[in-house]
């Protein structure tokens, strides 16, 4: 016998399907979602995406601040790739920044996450003062250390007076002024890469170092088969992040060298400054921030094809 299903829908009211209430629910649940992202997706497009897209306008004009603004098309980069030789003499000096900083940073930060990887105590203490320039504001990093590096009265040519040693001028030397600025930008993002190092290295199993201490492994072998691999993911995020930093130097060079001496530690992002708010050709300056723009991008990506290489897990 079939059974019978009781209708139990209230007279005059219109039953509502299950899968009804559930679109309604997702539709709600959408449109909530939609409403706190909402802040973030208007600034982003108000701050940045206007902006980007208001600049690589530009970049093909004349745009000045001293006067109008016309249609040029690709007389700008045509300038900077054949009539500006300010133009290869910043990219010289923005790739030997690069070029300088990148192996020196990683380095002394593997060498940092190495020597505090260890369970001793005040140990934490250690890892603070490293990693407190970090977030330190740049600008008064800068200028802390443009003191220390003066000429008369700067500390480390007092340091060496007191050995009987005249100190150059670090800052108005054509040759020293760059290597300086390296130095002084190594020793302020040194602890961000120390902390992403140290990480990895925490969470490299210690069974592996068990097992090559029992077949009788060097500790340069062990650092080379076990520990670079290990850490090696780690190790092509810093290089990244690194390299797009490099790329992108602006405070130190405005604040303790201004550019000079002479054109010596003129790079791209300097110059970019200089051709908007110096000489108010907004539209030659965005041309050059695009240049920028894809120098950093096809690094980035160069990088990102060579990682199945030497990254440990990447296939």
């Amino acid at each position: 016998m079939e059974s019978v299903q009781p209708n139990t829908a209230l007279p005059g009211l219109k039953p509502v399907s299950l899968g009804s209430r559930r679109n309604k629910l997702r539709t709600r649940d959408n449109w909530y979602g939609y409403l706190f992202i909402s802040p973030i997706v208007l600034g982003f497009a108000a701050f940045m995406l206007v902006p980007i897209i208001w600049a690589l306008y530009m970049s093909f004009t004349n745009e000045s601040l001293m006067g109008g603004s016309a249609w040029i098309g690709l007389d700008n980069y045509t300038r900077a790739f054949g009539d500006d030789p300010l133009f290869w003499t910043s990219m010289f000096n923005t790739l030997y920044f690069s070029a300088g900083l990148i192996p020196l940073n990683l380095a002394l930060a593997l060498g940092l996450a190495l020597l505090l990887n260890r369970k001793i105590p005040g140990i934490g203490i250690f890892r603070t003062a490293i990693f407190t320039p970090v977030i330190t504001s740049v600008v008064v990093w800068a200028i802390v250390w443009k003191y220390i590096f003066a000429t008369d009265a700067g500390l480390i040519n007092q340091l060496l007076k007191l050995a009987g040693v005249t100190g150059p001028a670090w800052l108005y030397d054509f040759d020293l002024a760059m290597p300086v600025v390296i130095v002084v930008s190594v020793l302020k993002n040194v602890g961000l890469n120390m902390v992403i190092f140290l990480a990895a290295l925490q969470d490299v199993p210690a069974m592996y170092y068990e097992a090559a201490r029992i077949d009788g492994a060097s500790r340069m072998r062990t650092f080379r088969s076990i520990t670079l691999p290990m850490i090696s993911p780690s190790l092509f995020l810093a290089l990244v992040l690194t390299l797009i930093g490099s790329l992108k130097v602006f405070a130190q060079i405005q604040v303790m060298t201004d550019g000079g001496p002479g054109t010596s530690t003129h790079v791209l992002v300097y110059y970019i400054y200089k051709q908007a708010f110096k000489n108010f050709e907004f539209g030659y300056a965005s041309s050059i921030a695009f240049i920028l723009f894809f120098l950093v991008l096809a690094l980035t990506l160069v990088q990102w094809n060579l990682r199945k290489r030497w990254v440990y897990h990447e296939e």
